[in-house]
């Protein structure tokens, strides 16, 4: 009896592996596999073969399909859809392409050397981690207008676009932007009202206030261009105002907001505003405003402490609001990228707006605490 019983255990084991192996046969990794082993091939061969790859002999070709036939091989349809697809989007993101639309008008008041732009070195290197080539577009180039540029761009099978305005013109509001993905830099695009990433300039005025207060001074002025304010929505402006709030009335300096966007025309109204108010520190750029500085006598930091309002690396010995351009370009990156793999195209319904917060940068412009 009991030996009866361990010889039907062994037969249900026996059972149960050969279905388990069986089982395990089926599957189309070890059954390619089984094919290449006994077609003398690669698996890759074979799976070039089943798809009708012409890299491929037709002599290998007969010995894959022979062992095929003799495997009784049959490949998982559900396996194969799948691979296709993954091969499809590695073929046409190899040679994908993000369209950087700029504006070229040379005699345009925005191309001053003041204003700061994100570089197309931060763009590529977060689009290549995503798969794609950044390239440069330029409206007003050449005559390049918003509807060539739209054509351009389709018939190349660009789907995805970064808005950098960088004009008063704002040629990049006439595109047609129903056939991309897209996103901006800043609020300089109000309409139509994309994804955008921007720096956090409140939080960059109160830190700068902040930093210039610990230090004593105590009548804090900001000197920027109506166009830098409309960029950032308000931010400088509505920051310092509210910095301000918390001061007695006599530290509170009037805002300097520039009737030109060409600085070189404003030198008389920085002279008078500054005679007239006497700031003993400035939130302002770092072209054409220490010249003036040095005209009217004043040294920095001995008479008045100098902050850049928009740091970057070449402004050395300055003070300044570093407004970490690199993740900005890489938050529009990563907008544009998103909204291509769920498909989406056109202008939002709601745009999502992420905002950088700025860091602090130390300099000989401002006096030490």
């Amino acid at each position: 009896m009991r030996r009866s019983r361990l010889f039907h255990r062994e037969v249900d084991e026996s059972r149960r592996s050969a279905c388990y192996d069986n089982t395990m046969s089926r599957s189309p990794l070890t059954t390619l596999q089984s094919v290449a082993r006994k077609a003398g091939v690669s698996a890759m061969t074979v799976s070039r073969v089943m798809r009708n790859s012409p890299r491929v002999s037709e002599a290998t070709r007969h010995r894959v399909h022979t062992a095929v036939r003799a495997l009784d091989y049959h490949p998982d349809p559900h396996l194969m859809r799948m691979m296709k697809l993954v091969r499809e989007r590695k073929q046409s993101r190899a040679g994908a392409v993000l369209a950087i639309i700029r504006e070229d008008l040379p005699q345009d008041e925005l191309h001053d050397p003041a204003y700061q732009y994100v570089t197309l070195r931060d763009i590529r290197q977060r689009s290549e981690q995503h798969g794609y080539h950044a390239e440069e577009f330029w409206l007003g180039r050449d005559g390049f207008s918003p509807e060539r540029l739209g054509h351009v761009l389709q018939a190349r099978g660009i789907e995805g676009i970064i808005v950098s305005p960088q004009s008063s013109q704002m040629l990049c509001e006439r595109l047609n932007y129903a056939p991309f993905a897209a996103a901006t830099f800043g609020y300089g695009l109000r309409q139509p009202s994309l994804h955008r990433s921007a720096g956090n300039m409140t939080l960059g005025i109160h830190m700068a206030a902040t930093q210039l207060a610990a230090r004593g001074y105590q009548r804090i002025g900001l000197a920027i261009t109506q166009w830098v304010d409309d960029r950032a929505e308000s931010a400088y402006s509505g920051a310092m105002l509210h910095y301000q709030q918390s001061l007695p009335r006599r530290s509170r300096v009037p805002l300097l907001l520039f009737p030109h966007n060409d600085l070189r025309r404003c030198a008389r109204v920085f002279a008078e505003w500054l005679k007239a108010h006497r700031p003993d520190a400035l939130i302002s750029f770092d072209t054409h405003v220490p010249g003036w500085l040095k005209k009217l006598g004043l040294r920095v930091p001995e008479d008045i402490g100098l902050v850049v309002h928009d740091w970057t690396p070449r402004m050395v010995g300055f003070a300044g609001i570093h407004q970490r351009r690199d993740h900005v370009a890489s938050a529009a990156v990563d907008l544009v990228a998103t909204q291509l793999m769920h498909h989406e195209r056109g202008v939002p319904e709601v745009p999502r707006q992420i905002l950088i917060p700025p860091a602090w940068i130390e300099g000989a412009s401002i006096r030490k605490k």
